[in-house]
């Protein structure tokens, strides 16, 4: 879980500040020791740390407390608003060449940070956006790299170029264009080659594909996990080469967070993406208010919505048909056992809890039991019910209930401790009119299924 180990540190800091009905100078001061401490544990750079702190602090030390506002909320508020700022107070978009021109885009980083995989996530992205994309092999180096690239391509359904091993990468990149101003592609996407360390060879051959082709946004990939060595990478290639915007690849196993605290203070440049998992689909925007929320334990309930627009794969009817049903309670078996379908393919029962306000306290005693078994357990129940049975849960007596456990290999009393839940599901679904309208609400309803999933 992202942030786990800071977000942990700041809630315990935030807790007795939020203990206090007044809080004097000395206290302030107290809890700014303790959230520098935490910052520098979570590997974030110390310069970042220095001049964060000395931003909170100015602003804590006899702020004015706002109407309805304690004053631990207020210096929660300006924590928030601090961290923020420090990584980039906006989201940062790619930009794009003007008019009808072809766009470049050079992927750049350290081997094993996962660029190519990267590459191919942000070509999926850009199918949203009306982009005909087309990935290019100028790794010639690394090992079934080109074959890494291709395969990954046909899974996103881009088009993809390769000459091979034996071609120079600034010539591939040339020709590269030429085939897509052929074939209509708007987008040219250019894997590199990685090196284990930064070096001038590396360096020298981006600078030459540089002058092959006008590359219009040059985005390095950095390995989240790495902490500040990700940040000192970050520095060099900014340095040498220049950069437009960084990729943050295995953001879900990154548990600090220094890298992405540390990043756009230290390059200026933004950190545009974040990966959060190993499939293709698992890259997010990246949104400072947003991850600054998520340090804090306040969720990312936007991040969820996104999630779930962009992954649920029922037709507008059927979002419509369910909507309608769990506002009425009136949701059955059939539709808890596609909410769970629409959930694996969200990420899983953490991924989604993750982005839930106030759930952060609680991920390190769910996370034990919530995953792909817990959802495998309770899908065996259902289809172990026959089909009148899951549309019509009031039928499932005793006797039913002892086949069910026996067709699921469960004991039956997890059998009724499953039905109970759902029973309390359909009476949760039904206080929250409100929740299912419009495309969003349907969306946000859907992916709330998750939180009704405890473990047996």
């Amino acid at each position: 879980m992202p942030f786990e180990s800071l977000t942990d540190k700041l809630n315990n800091v935030f807790k007795n500040l939020r203990s206090k009905g007044r809080l004097s100078e000395a206290d302030v001061r107290a809890a700014v020791r303790e959230v520098k401490m935490a910052l520098l544990e979570a590997d974030v750079n110390f310069r970042v740390v220095k001049e964060f702190i000395k931003a909170v602090e100015e602003r804590a030390v006899g702020a004015n407390v706002l109407s309805g506002i304690s004053p631990g909320q207020m210096v929660i508020k300006i924590v928030n608003e601090e961290l923020t700022a420090l990584m980039g107070q906006e989201a940062a978009e790619l930009e794009f060449a003007p008019g009808k021109a072809i766009t470049v885009i050079m992927m750049c980083g350290l081997q094993g940070a996962g660029k190519t995989t990267t590459a191919a996530k942000i070509a999926g992205q850009l199918i949203k956006k009306g982009k005909k994309s087309l990935l290019v092999a100028c790794d010639i180096y690394r090992p079934a790299a080109i074959e890494q690239l291709e395969i990954n391509a046909n899974k996103q359904g881009i088009d993809f170029f390769s000459l091979g091993d034996k071609e120079k990468p600034p010539y591939i990149a040339a020709a590269a264009y030429g085939h897509a101003a052929k074939n209509g592609h708007n987008v040219v996407i250019l894997d590199t080659a990685g090196r284990l360390h930064v070096d001038e060879e590396m360096m020298a051959e981006l600078a030459a594909i540089k002058e092959a082709v006008t590359v219009h946004q040059t985005l390095l990939v950095v390995d989240a996990m790495t902490g500040q060595d990700a940040v000192n990478a970050a520095s060099e290639f900014e340095r040498q080469i220049g950069l437009d915007g960084v990729v943050l690849a295995k953001m879900d196993s990154d548990t600090r967070g220094g890298a992405a605290l540390s990043i756009k203070f230290i390059t200026g440049k933004p950190i545009m993406y974040v990966g959060m998992g190993e499939k293709l689909a698992d890259l997010e925007q990246f949104h400072p208010e947003r991850m600054a929320g998520r340090i804090l334990g306040m969720g990312d309930i936007l991040s969820l919505i996104e999630k779930a627009e962009s992954q649920l794969d029922l037709d507008e009817q059927s979002q419509r048909e369910m909507a309608s049903r769990m506002q009425k309670g009136k949701f059955d078996f059939e539709d808890y056992l596609e909410s769970m379908k629409q959930m694996r393919k969200m990420g899983g029962l953490t991924s989604l809890l993750s982005m839930m306000p106030g759930m952060g306290k609680q991920m390190k005693t769910l996370e034990a039991s919530l995953d792909d078994r817990q959802l495998a357990h309770m899908e065996a129940i259902i289809l172990s019910m026959t089909p009148k049975e899951r549309r019509n849960p009031k039928l499932l007596n005793y006797s039913r209930k002892g086949r069910i456990a026996r067709g699921a290999g469960v004991d039956v009393s997890i059998v009724n401790r499953f039905i109970k839940q759902f029973e309390q599901s359909q009476k949760m679904m039904k206080q929250m009119p409100g929740l299912m309208g419009g495309k969003k609400g349907r969306g946000l309803g859907m992916a709330n299924m998750s939180n009704m999933t405890r473990p047996f």
